[in-house]
Formats: C-alpha cells, structure tokens, sequence
C-alpha cells in the first residue's frame, strides 16, 4: 500500500480539501503522504504552486479559494511527490475558459514520464489531451482510439464554440444559428461556453451565420467565438473517458 500511495495522484470529481489548511499546508501534507523525499519537498511544493499560478495564495485557507483556484489545487495535489499514475476525473470542472487552457497546458508540460488517466465532458479537451480516446455511453466502452482514427471514423463535420459574457442570451443565438443552418446542434452549455454541431452540407451558409454573430456580438452577449472541422461525431452522448496521455 505505500508503494501504490507513492506513485498514485488522485484529483476526484468533487474537491476532497481540508477548509481551515492553507494552499501550501495541503501540498506538504500529500506530498509527505506519498512518501516524497524530506530534504526535496519545500522545492516540490513551491515548483507546484508556481505552474498552478497560485503563488498570491499559497498561505490563503482552502475555504477562501475560488471554485476554479479549489480545482487547480486539487490537480495540484494529484501531481505532487512525482506522482506515475495520476486520475484526474473532470479536473477542469468549474474553472473559466482561461484557466481552462492554462490547465490543459500545465498537463502537457507535466505528462513526461506519467500516465495520466482524465474523464471529461469537453471535446476538445479529449481531443488536445489524449493519445488515446476512449467513448463510454450507457456504462459501457464504445470505442477506443487516437484523436485521428476516432476523427476519420465518426467526424461530423464542424464545431461551433461560443464564450459567453454575464448577459449571453442562449435562445436567441439559438435561433439565428438555426435561421442559418438549421440541421445545427446544440452540443452543450456548460459553464462560460456554449457549442454546436454545424454540418458539413451547410458549408456554405457558415459565412452568413459569422457575419451575423459578429454583427450582432455585443447583443447576443458573445465574448468570443470560433469554429474547428473535423471532429468526433454525434453517435455518443457526452461521456467521455481519455487515458493514457
């Protein structure tokens, strides 16, 4: 059991935290858990507070944290003590779209020399984090596979993500991507974003349908926007599973 708490990190789907330890006190105390090098971890614990972009708060209580800060700590936490085998489960849950980003490249730089096992319900979160890809739906594995191969054999088309401000009005940028492509989908409204499936028979009406949300941005309550081809396709609900990246 010592030996799997030494190479084992775990980031559960909700925050497992202590609310009166400080962000520091939690990365000491997990870092000793796992066994990690006395004489090593004040330089452990500063290096993971420095990739998290938590260093104003190292000696703040874990109550006062935002829920995105709460969320990176418990990353934080998975990774500390040089950890080979790391479980995230929906580690950016919660957080903006920023500190989304920030966290899928702190994983990248932190992927050498780990397997890291991650759930999520973003896309292109499977897409940029996994070598390989595997679909649950219904409690049961669907497939499994690189980006490419899940790409080549379920794409559907385009995708169509939106960043939403505090006045985003959802039913009506609804209609006007409807009034353009009407097959379109909406895939999810989760947090700060909001996407849709665009066809690829409606290629052609993509160019209105820009035009008119970027015309209409600051009405419709549009922070940003952008699209990218060639994705996975609408065969399976939004579960996914990614391993092994």
């Amino acid at each position: 059991m010592a030996l799997i708490r030494r190479s084992l990190g775990l980031c559960p789907q909700h925050d497992v935290l202590f609310d009166n330890l400080t962000v520091r006190e939690h990365l000491l105390f997990y870092a000793q858990l796992k066994g990690f090098s006395k004489d090593k971890i004040p330089d452990e614990v500063d290096r993971i507070i420095r990739i998290l972009n938590l260093e104003d708060k190292r000696q703040a209580r874990s109550k006062t944290l935002s829920g995105g800060m709460k969320r990176k700590l418990s990353i934080g936490i998975a990774l500390i003590g040089d950890s080979k085998v790391v479980m995230l489960d929906e580690p950016t849950s919660g957080m903006d779209p920023s500190a989304r980003r920030a966290t899928w490249d702190l994983l990248q730089g932190e992927k050498r020399g780990r397997t890291i096992l991650l759930t999520t319900h973003f896309m292109d979160e499977a897409d940029l984090l996994g070598d390989r890809i595997a679909i649950m739906a219904g409690g049961e594995l669907q497939c499994c596979g690189s980006p490419l191969f899940l790409k080549n054999k379920y794409g559907a088309g385009y995708h169509m993500v939106i960043v939403k401000d505090a006045l985003c009005n959802v039913s009506e940028i609804t209609r006007l991507v409807h009034m353009y492509v009407p097959n379109a989908t909406m895939e999810s409204s989760a947090g700060a974003e909001l996407s849709y499936i665009l066809p690829k028979e409606s290629t052609s009406r993509f160019e209105l349908l820009f035009a008119e949300l970027e015309m209409n941005r600051e009405e419709l309550g549009i922070a940003s926007y952008w699209s990218f081809s060639n994705h996975y396709g609408r065969g399976f609900p939004q579960s996914w599973k990614v391993g092994g990246f």
